[in-house]
């Protein structure tokens, strides 16, 4: 194995492994405010021990998270250390303003956990809020460092060094607002969906427990909003990339030639050495609809390209269909849901419903290492888009399999101890006697 490839393989994996806990962190804590938000509200027991029960999970899977991560900015220096010795005056500020929210969200979910009958409920539901609001933001800013990647701006480039350096300009880059808001909504929607298949799972073996009842409304109508409103920022965000990252964009689409009326093409196997799409289902036009809004709008080709400077073509279009897949089913669950709801007034709760909700519980977590795997492997060969190739990023620190297999085995160890860890806590759900909830959470405020 090749350092290159290792070095690759072991960021892929640390962050695909890290990216669900971070997603859940932004998530997960919302879910837990509007719970209490309910209890405070109409002093029902049953949202109160809900919100409990949302943050200690939360507590788990953010310990867990913060390890992931740290090792995650160890690896940027470690493994790369050509790019961050280029990119980190630039790009210091969003990972420094990261940390910044990362620490108050740590901070208030201390108080959050604790602060139960310590502290007036009001200000307990409001630090509860800090900490959704700065989890979404911590990832809005890790992710707008990802976005300078794609669309590198904040600086001039004189030869080989960044001169006249703007960290502001960087961290407000081109690509800034369409990633954080297509990942923020991911998150929201991937976590709702994730959540509502575990209360789906318990709903559907005893209809009368209010606890998985509640639970699976308020899930779904924070993944299911999410997952209606995805479509309209993937539909920005295919723009923003037409514009700053055609190739990419083409490769997404397994678009080879340079054409006019470009079809958006449903499904498909490229073939590089052919130079063609086979089996794709193709809509005429569609796609130079979609990246120009004009039908008759050209859209650049993969064979205008030199191939050195080509992603893998057949990488990138799998996981863009894979993401867009699991998108339209998660938003057909919720549009089934919501209607349902608005017509009867009440959840639906049929067994095919919730049957339908847990098989799309996984789609989403699916869609984002999808839609990671778009991001960092369509922006092939570069690291830095157009400024520095990944060849010439990494290091030359050899033996990095070992490193590999290491770090492996860890993040293995860690799910396995997140798994037991979360089992537990699900055990202590309350059963069909919700008496004793009330009872113990309290009746009122």
């Amino acid at each position: 194995m090749s350092n290159l490839l290792a070095a690759r393989w072991q960021m892929a994996i640390s962050l695909g492994f890290h990216i669900i806990f971070a997603v859940i962190g932004i998530a997960l804590p919302l879910m837990m405010v509007i719970a209490e938000a309910f209890w405070l509200r109409t002093g029902d027991g049953v949202y109160r021990f809900l919100a409990r029960s949302w943050a200690r999970g939360a507590a788990i899977l953010f310990a867990v998270g913060a390890v992931s991560g740290t090792v995650l900015s160890f690896e940027l220096g470690l493994l790369w250390p050509h790019f961050m010795q280029f990119a980190g005056p630039i790009i210091g500020l969003g990972f420094g303003l990261e940390g910044f929210a990362f620490f108050t969200e740590a901070i208030f979910l201390g108080i959050y956990i604790y602060g139960w009958d310590r502290v007036p409920p009001l200000a307990h539901w409001l630090a509860g809020v800090i900490v959704a609001v700065s989890g979404a933001l911590s990832g809005i800013l890790v992710v707008s460092v990802n976005a300078w990647m794609n669309t590198p701006a904040g600086f001039q480039l004189n030869g080989k060094e960044a001169t006249n350096i703007d960290p502001l300009a960087a961290l407000l880059n081109p690509s800034m607002v369409a990633e954080t808001l297509h990942m923020t909504l991911a998150a929201y929607a991937a976590t709702g969906f994730m959540v509502a298949g575990v209360h789906a799972i318990y709903l559907g073996r005893d209809r009368s427990v209010r606890f998985h009842r509640r639970a699976l409304a308020i899930a779904l109508a924070v993944g299911g909003t999410a997952a209606l409103l995805q479509p309209l920022s993937g539909d920005y965000s295919a723009k923003v990339v037409a514009r700053t990252q055609p190739v990419k964009l083409a490769a997404m689409e397994g678009q080879f030639k340079t054409e006019r009326r470009a079809p958006l093409r449903i499904g498909g196997w490229p073939d590089p050495m052919t130079g063609e799409t086979r089996f794709a289902l193709e809509i005429p036009g569609a796609l130079s609809l979609l990246a120009h809004d004009s039908i008759d709008a050209q859209v650049v080709g993969l064979n205008d390209v030199p191939k050195a400077n080509r992603p893998p073509v057949l990488v990138v279009h799998l996981a863009f269909q894979t993401m867009v897949a699991c998108g339209m089913v998660m938003m057909v669950v919720a549009l089934w849901g919501g209607i349902t709801a608005l017509r009867k007034r009440r959840l639906p709760d049929g067994p095919w419903f919730l049957r339908a909700v847990v098989l799309a519980s996984p789609l989403g977590m699916v869609a984002i290492e999808a839609g990671w795997t778009v991001t960092e492997v369509g922006r092939q060969p570069w690291i830095i888009h157009k400024i520095m190739r990944t060849t010439e990023a990494v290091t030359p620190v050899g033996g990095l399999w070992v490193s590999m297999l290491s770090y492996s085995a860890i993040y293995l160890m860690l799910g396995v101890v997140v798994v037991l860890l979360l089992r537990m806590q699900f055990r202590t759900s309350p059963g069909a006697d919700e008496r004793a909830v009330v009872a113990v959470e309290g009746g009122g405020h």
